[in-house]
């Protein structure tokens, strides 16, 4: 059941424009390689048209994250930099900021939820981050990273609401349409929306006509229910996929979703899970269920699709060994 976030939408964002996305690219390219962009004769039979995949879960943590994570580190101020970081996360935003807080030389603390993929917590402590484990989902974590950063005077980093991480995400984007510049439609999984909002901005600069849709969890539902209302909304959040699992929507990727997002879905969980298994079996990839949701997305949107050329960002592969399990028996 949804219920709006009450004087939610009170703070007037720098909204990135595509020349953001061009500086953010140049910030980070001497840091992070380009992703593939590879098309799949398996897939491309499934989905009944042209399928090509942004291989996001080939970055240094096996997640998109890390484009904004490195974007926006690498402009902390000293000041910043010497009171260190703090964020909360169920894992790829927290690696991205781990990954970039160690590249940089800057203190990392991560907030995860009790229950927080444990791969992506090993990964965030052998980059040299501090975890504090707090409450049953992303929110709850949310609520003590702030009550600490304004405690002891951390540089508070939002899995959401910064510019600098929705302009360096949004240079998977950029790079899609380098590489294929006649795509048709470019499908996007949405938990809090840094990803949508990074791709909406880059296709429409480029291409205005590229259908961008967004795609989460009919388990994890705040993002799909804000953006059908056009104000914040919580909702409840019972999916697997971590990647996607937010109970409360996020102001600025919102505000650039309302303005540019062609259209937003929802799949179950079992349509994630089955996703994942065919992504095995027709790219020889682990991905984890937010990686995997743009095609289950594709594939129940085949009829819609006919015809054009598609692309799928597949965001991580930071998939539990007890999560890859349950898909293969599912």
């Amino acid at each position: 059941m949804t219920s709006t976030v009450p004087d939610a939408v009170t703070t007037t964002w720098q909204i990135p424009t595509f020349a953001d996305v061009l500086r953010a690219r140049r910030q980070i390219r001497p840091y992070l390689r380009p992703t593939a962009l590879h098309s799949y004769p398996g897939l491309q039979e499934l989905v009944g048209t042209e399928v090509w995949v942004k291989h996001e879960n080939h970055q240094p943590i096996c997640a998109f994250k890390v484009r904004g994570g490195v974007n926006l580190v690498s402009q902390l101020s000293e000041d910043e930099r010497g009171r260190g970081v703090i964020t909360a996360s169920t894992g790829n935003h927290g690696q991205s900021v781990a990954y970039a807080a160690r590249l940089f030389g800057v203190r990392a603390i991560i907030c995860v939820p009790q229950n927080a993929n444990p791969v992506k917590v090993e990964s965030m402590r052998a980059l040299g981050a501090e975890i504090i484990f707090h409450g049953q989902d992303f929110d709850d974590a949310r609520e003590k990273c702030e009550r600490l950063a304004r405690e002891h005077g951390y540089r508070y980093i939002h899995s959401g609401n910064e510019p600098l991480l929705i302009a360096g995400v949004a240079t998977h984007t950029l790079e899609i349409l380098e590489d294929q510049p006649d795509i048709d439609v470019i499908i996007v999984p949405i938990g809090g929306g840094s990803g949508a909002a990074g791709a909406c901005i880059a296709a429409k600069a480029i291409r205005p006509e590229v259908e961008v849709i967004g795609v989460q969890s009919a388990g994890a539902p705040a993002a799909y229910h804000s953006w059908k209302a056009r104000q914040l909304v919580e909702d409840q959040m019972s999916t697997f996929a971590e990647g996607l699992a937010t109970r409360t929507a996020f102001e600025l990727p919102q505000r650039i979703l309302w303005e540019r997002l062609d259209d937003f879905i929802l799949v179950d969980d079992a349509e994630i899970r089955q996703a994942i298994v065919w992504m095995i079996e027709k790219t020889r990839n682990l991905v984890e269920g937010a990686g995997a949701s743009p095609l289950a997305a594709a594939v129940r949107l085949r009829d819609r699709l006919a015809g054009k050329r598609v692309a799928l960002i597949c965001s991580g592969g930071n998939i539990s060994p007890a999560q890859l399990r349950e898909a293969l028996n599912s």
